[in-house]
């Protein structure tokens, strides 16, 4: 597998007013939860020689993900404060430098995956899709729309990156925030038939507790949520999404693009949306983002 995208530390304020910071990032994240579900993981990412930098480079190597690409191209590590709400949720603010040195591939990956602010936030994202259009003959390629409004604003510029990304994607990950915040006002299924024209087998929607569905071209399919008690919900969708690609790997339909993708059972699509869910309700239910191992599962 190879993940491309942001690194950062988040910084979570607490309600009581204390503070404690994390290695995160929507896409280091997703590389260490593959990594953690027994993966090879290689990472495209970028942070700096600093305290920061150290935190998330003893972070990735601590779960086994390898990095594709030299990460020291920026001059400060990125970071996110983390806000929590009274129900777990986090507000966000970023401090956000994005880009990548070369990459270079001997071997195409499984599933390449890119997110978030990595997939649109300049320089940085004219790579990510330069790399997603590089590698999408032989690799299936996924994309975690994770808008972050307060960085990238939204309304028409943003949605037209976004759409740019979901053009050279096999399949598409958002949560129903991130479609409200892309097309305001549009129903679930409206907002998900629209990114499916643009060209995915398959658009996967989290609804946080209740659950998760997948749309796709004469499928339709929806899981319930996992109860669970609540930490925080930081890396929750990241979490999702990387058991979603595990799972797809596991049903032997990864490297075939969307023709693969687009020949699933009503089954094959439960079981995968029953195995991510399950895999996010464990992080949810522990601070900061902190995947499970697959023994946890």
């Amino acid at each position: 597998m190879l993940v491309v995208g942001e690194s950062l530390v988040d910084i979570v304020r607490r309600q009581d007013g204390s503070t404690e910071t994390f290695p995160g990032g929507s896409a280091a994240n997703v590389a260490v939860a593959l990594s953690r579900l027994g993966r090879d993981t290689g990472f495209v990412t970028s942070y700096a020689a600093d305290d920061h930098g150290r935190l998330i480079a003893d972070h990735l190597a601590a779960s086994g993900v390898t990095l594709a690409t030299d990460p020291h191209v920026i001059p400060r590590t990125s970071s996110a404060l983390a806000t929590l709400q009274e129900d777990g949720s986090a507000r966000y603010t970023f401090d956000i430098d994005w880009r990548i040195g070369a990459v270079e591939i001997t071997e195409p990956p499984l599933a390449l995956h890119a997110c978030s602010l990595g997939a649109v936030v300049t320089p940085g994202c004219e790579d990510v899709r330069a790399l997603m259009a590089r590698l999408r003959s032989s690799t299936t390629t996924s994309y975690d729309i994770n808008m972050r409004p307060t960085v990238t604003g939204v309304g028409p510029a943003i949605a037209k990156t976004v759409e740019e990304t979901v053009r050279l994607s096999d399949i598409v990950k958002a949560s129903d925030e991130d479609l409200e915040a892309l097309y305001p006002g549009e129903s679930e299924a409206a907002a998900c038939e629209r990114l499916l024209a643009l060209g995915p087998a398959a658009v996967v929607v989290t609804r946080g507790a209740d659950g998760a569905a997948w749309y796709a071209e004469g499928l339709a399919v929806a899981a319930a949520g996992v109860a669970v008690s609540v930490a925080d919900t930081i890396g929750a969708g990241d979490t999702f999404g990387a058991a979603m690609i595990d799972e797809l790997g596991s049903l032997g339909l990864l490297g075939g693009g969307v023709d693969a993708l687009r020949g699933m059972s009503h089954e094959q699509v439960a079981g995968v949306l029953d195995f991510a869910t399950r895999a996010a309700a464990v992080t949810v239910s522990r601070p900061g983002a902190d995947p499970p191992y697959r023994s946890e599962l």
